[in-house]
């Protein structure tokens, strides 16, 4: 079976590498660069700390792949195991953390709800008076996307993956298809029996192939689109930036949310700090082709007081040193479209920021889509497209 993912971020290798190992021949088409896109420009958080069981599934099943990354692909990621700390400075927030927890613990997530005295201990300058509980989760870190890029590109050339950057696909269009069939079968795996598969058009020329992958990102919507199906996706611009604490901030501090506020923060490398958060009421859509990649000054500035407000370390010596902006590719429930669309169209989109960190485990999830297996573990089907039009969508509260 001939799969073409179209899409070469972290997420569409994590497809081409579970995808290949399973036996399939694989071709990636980048417009770009591997990982040029929102994967270059992730903060590189991995949790378990999730509202919805699903996603905390996805994590659970992909922590196991981003401990053993470096034996297993060659690449030291540098996956920091200092947990996440959620705050929450209203009793909804901590209502909701305590049923999250009780979930998440459920599901096999190492999280506990803490006072704010208690999650002193992980962070000495929290403001406790500001908040009223916290959750805390030791299985929570982060890592480095870029490096992730690296190894997994690596392993599926080796498997044999046919890697093609800078190659857009163009059209996509079924091959010897008058229209979808109600005896149709379920899986891509028998696509190509079915109705002959899928021609994607690119500058270098058509490819064939029994089975689609939009794992596309902030162009997923586009992407599917050419080939006729509609995606409730919103690329969304938002922005990080690295300042110089005035206070020191430990190295294994963990990432800290301040969920009522969005306002979050980490540490970085060589005493600096990464600070971020949505804080604006207007959020439009924004052109993955044409946005800006650039920090604005006057967010980071409100987001620095933002982490200033929730622990004493960012006072106002705090030296903003850089930034940047990327996109999320955001859906109505804040979840991502782990679904087969249409006979042999698969998409692996709009994770909402949380592509990074559930790729290993969308990769099997896809090719079990693929191929008709059921090997990856997590119950996907209520990642649906269908969901949207059903009203059977999902919330996703601890968004940052």
């Amino acid at each position: 079976m001939h799969v073409l993912i179209v899409g070469g971020g972290v997420v569409g290798l994590a497809c081409a590498h579970a995808l290949a190992d399973r036996g399939a021949e694989v071709t990636v088409c980048e417009a770009g660069t591997l990982g040029g896109g929102s994967t270059g420009r992730a903060a590189g958080g991995i949790r378990t700390q999730f509202s919805t069981r699903v996603n905390v599934e996805l994590s659970l099943a992909s922590v196991p792949v981003w401990e053993s990354f470096a034996d297993d692909f060659g690449v030291d990621i540098d996956y920091r195991r200092s947990g996440y700390l959620f705050l929450a400075r209203s009793e909804e927030t901590a209502a909701a953390f305590r049923e999250n927890v009780a979930m998440q613990t459920d599901a096999g997530a190492p999280s506990r709800v803490l006072s704010p005295a208690e999650a002193t201990e992980y962070l000495p300058e929290l403001r406790t008076e500001s908040f009223v509980a916290a959750t805390f989760s030791a299985a929570d870190g982060v890592a480095d996307p870029h490096s992730a890029v690296q190894g997994y590109s690596d392993a599926v050339r080796v498997a044999g993956v046919d890697v093609r950057t800078k190659t857009p696909v163009t059209d996509l269009a079924r091959v010897g298809d008058d229209g979808f069939d109600d005896g149709a079968t379920e899986t891509a795996a028998a696509t190509a029996a079915d109705f002959g598969g899928w021609r994607a058009e690119t500058p270098d020329g058509p490819i064939d192939a029994d089975a689609v992958v939009v794992a596309a990102g902030a162009w997923s919507g586009r992407v599917a689109a050419l080939a006729g199906v509609d995606l409730p996706l919103a690329p969304r611009r938002r922005q990080i930036a690295v300042v110089e604490p005035e206070g020191d901030l430990p190295a294994d501090a963990p990432l800290t949310i301040d969920l009522d506020t969005g306002a979050y923060f980490r540490p970085e490398r060589e005493g600096t700090a990464i600070v971020g958060g949505h804080f604006s009421e207007s959020d439009p859509d924004a052109d993955p082709d044409r946005f800006d990649e650039s920090m604005d000054l006057e967010w980071a500035v409100e987001a620095t007081e933002r982490a200033d407000d929730a622990a004493a370390y960012f006072g106002p010596e705090t030296r903003i040193r850089n930034g940047w902006a990327g996109l999320y590719a955001v859906t109505p429930d804040h979840h991502a479209i782990l679904d087969e669309v249409a006979p042999g169209l698969v998409v692996a989109a709009g994770f909402s920021g949380h592509g990074f960190q559930h790729a290993p485990a969308t990769g099997e999830a896809v090719a079990d889509l693929c191929l008709g297996e059921d090997a990856c573990g997590v119950d996907v089907s209520a990642l649906s497209l269908d969901r949207f039009e059903s009203g059977e969508m999902l919330r996703e509260r601890n968004v940052a």
